[in-house]
């Protein structure tokens, strides 16, 4: 371990690369919170390591970030994490005011919510050096040094990535009817309108709750209906919401402080899909907007 007077120029230097190296880490891991682990334990290894004998510090952490970050993706293949649907933390929330259509395409474009959902899609070298060229300038041969692969074997990974993205549909906001279908099941909801509720419904809905208590996951029309007034009821004193690129609803304590987040999934007039966050703790963390 260097002494205290040669890690504090080390410290400075690795603290202008910081935002940098956060970036890459979400880029590849699309959250914020294992981003943050994969830069500290950067930080660790380079305050292990002699400075004399990095001679591109930007790209040596590079490399370590992207090695690490690789090593988290590939560990997930084993214990696959929630889909991008159930994690509501790491998205933008806005106040839902009834925007034109083009402008929420903008919205959900900013958001980079359907990015991530396609850079989940591919293998994790294919990930890396779609990320690290195409989105951060990295040199080709720097990539096959973090893959142990040739500078040739690189730009082939990052090609295919490429030819994946583009393939993928980009998503042009909300579609009509969204909006009157999520308020369509709330209105049911809270009047106890159950035959209703099984017609906005798809048969195999899923409803994930982040409760105090862990994840709660119910499933099939019937289970999903049969608890919705309580959903209702929680959304009742809420506002519309977007939540990433998905219809939402939002609810705050009297004191300011947010109760629950909705968000609903609808395809083809159904909804398929429906994310609720009720964790305090949880709820902390999101950048939520204040009620008006």
């Amino acid at each position: 371990m260097s002494d205290s007077s040669t890690l504090a120029p080390i410290a400075a230097a690795f603290e202008s690369q910081r935002d940098r190296l956060r970036a890459v880490a979400y880029r590849m891991l699309g959250s914020h919170a294992d981003a943050e682990d994969v830069v500290q334990e950067a930080w660790l290894r380079l305050s292990r390591q002699g400075p004399a004998a990095i001679d591109n510090l930007a790209g040596w952490l590079t490399t370590v970030v992207g090695r690490i970050s690789l090593d988290v993706l590939r560990s997930r293949q084993a214990r696959p994490l929630a889909s991008c649907q159930d994690r509501l933390p790491e998205l933008v929330v806005t106040l839902d005011d009834g925007p034109a259509p083009e402008e929420d395409a903008v919205l959900a474009d900013s958001v980079g919510l359907a990015l991530l959902v396609v850079l989940e899609s591919l293998r994790p070298s294919e990930r890396l050096a779609f990320v690290l060229h195409d989105l951060f300038a990295v040199p080709f041969d720097e990539i096959g040094t973090v893959l142990g692969k040739s500078t040739a074997a690189a730009k082939m990974l990052a090609s295919r990535a490429r030819g994946k993205v583009r393939a993928a549909e980009r998503p042009a906001g909300l579609k009509a009817g969204q909006r009157e279908v999520v308020q369509a099941f709330l209105a049911a909801a809270r009047g106890g309108d159950f035959e209703q509720l099984l017609r906005l419904l798809d048969p195999d809905v899923k409803l994930a709750v982040d409760s105090p208590g862990g994840e709660i996951v119910v499933l099939g029309a019937t289970r999903v209906a049969a608890g919705a007034q309580l959903a209702a009821g929680t959304a009742a004193r809420g506002r519309a919401a977007l939540v990433g690129d998905r219809p939402g609803v939002i609810s705050w304590h009297e004191d300011g402080f947010p109760r629950s987040l909705l968000a609903f999934t609808v395809t083809n007039g159904r909804i398929t899909h429906i994310t609720a966050v009720t964790d305090p703790a949880k709820l902390a963390l999101m950048d939520l907007p204040r009620p008006a």
